[in-house]
């Protein structure tokens, strides 16, 4: 009797195990429908990026090859999508030059953006004494002395995407903002305080997500 009781009790967990099995495969599968379903129909279209302007505070390049800096800069960011809402994960802005970070990463608190809308950033990035490379020091101190420098504004993140009541994806986002800094001649500029200058940019940013 105990061994048929130990079967019947093995046979049992068999089932219920098998029923577990396939309620999650059945789970999974209308998921991932549901997601490539939502995809194909709706498309989502890449948010927008424009770097506004750019404020400088400061910008100065030290012995040993040692960075500091401070800007605010202005970011429009618009969804264009009329059907699908994006959710920005935390962002994190910073600058580069050839390729190399040249400052600290600031960071833009995770945020919700509706259909076909329209969101304004202004963060300051900043970098106090930050290592840089030889070569770097030496171009960007070139091109500080000739009177303006190519720097580029990048945003790290992620965007989800919202169709309806259901959120699906999460991709990585990157977008990078040509920055033309004029150092040369304020008059091409807007002074805004002791030694802070405000340039107009209006740059269209590259993304990829």
């Amino acid at each position: 009797m105990s061994g048929k009781h130990c079967c019947d009790k093995w046979a049992w967990r068999r089932k219920i195990l098998k029923r577990i099995f396939w309620v999650i495969v059945i789970v999974v599968s209308i998921g991932v429908s549901t997601f490539l379903i939502l995809r194909a129909v709706f498309k989502p279209t890449k948010p927008n990026f424009v770097l506004q302007d750019a404020t400088v505070f400061s910008f100065a390049v030290t012995s040993p090859n040692l960075l500091t800096s401070s800007f605010q800069v202005t970011l429009c960011s618009s969804n264009p999508n009329n059907r699908m809402g994006v959710y920005y994960g935390k962002l994190d802005v910073y600058a580069t030059y050839g390729k190399q970070q040249i400052t600290f990463r600031t960071a833009i608190h995770p945020t919700y953006q509706g259909q076909m809308d329209t969101n304004i950033w202004s963060p300051i990035i900043y970098g106090t004494a930050v290592p840089i490379a030889p070569f770097n020091a030496l171009s960007l101190s070139q091109e500080q002395a000739n009177g303006a420098v190519l720097l580029t504004i990048e945003i790290d993140g992620t965007v989800r995407w919202k169709a309806g009541s259901f959120i699906y994806g999460r991709q990585h986002l990157n977008v990078r903002c040509p920055a033309y800094i004029s150092f040369g001649n304020q008059t091409n500029g807007i002074v805004v305080g002791d030694n802070a200058v405000k340039y107009q940019l209006l740059q269209s940013c590259s993304v990829s997500a």
